[in-house]
């Protein structure tokens, strides 16, 4: 299954209600995903220019895509972008298959 990376930033008003009522939502992420069949391998707080990270694994990406816009459409977060990360053997098999792309560059005949 492919794995994502998610980063995100609460709202104020988040940070606020979990200071008032602290609450791991490790295990609301791990239902989100479970929900679509996939599951949660790592959530994380930190400092910087995300509140947090979170290492997902689903099915494909129309199962990730739901899971974000239901956490999205929620109101609690102020920003959030999910990447799809390639392992190795998949970068492998991209970096073969670049050879037979006829890239131009712009401007160039």
């Amino acid at each position: 299954m492919p794995m994502y990376l998610s980063r995100f930033s609460y709202t104020p008003e988040t940070w606020a209600r979990l200071i008032e009522n602290p609450e791991d939502r490790r295990e609301a992420a791990r239902t989100y995903i479970e929900s679509v069949g996939g599951k949660l391998h790592g959530f994380w707080y930190g400092f910087g220019e995300h509140d947090g990270w979170n290492l997902w694994e689903a099915p494909d990406n129309v199962s990730m895509a739901s899971v974000m816009l239901a956490i999205g459409a929620g109101g609690a977060l102020s920003s959030y972008e999910t990447t799809v990360l390639l392992s190795v053997e998949e970068t492998m098999q991209a970096l073969g298959k670049a050879k037979s792309v006829r890239y131009r560059p712009p401007g160039k005949s």
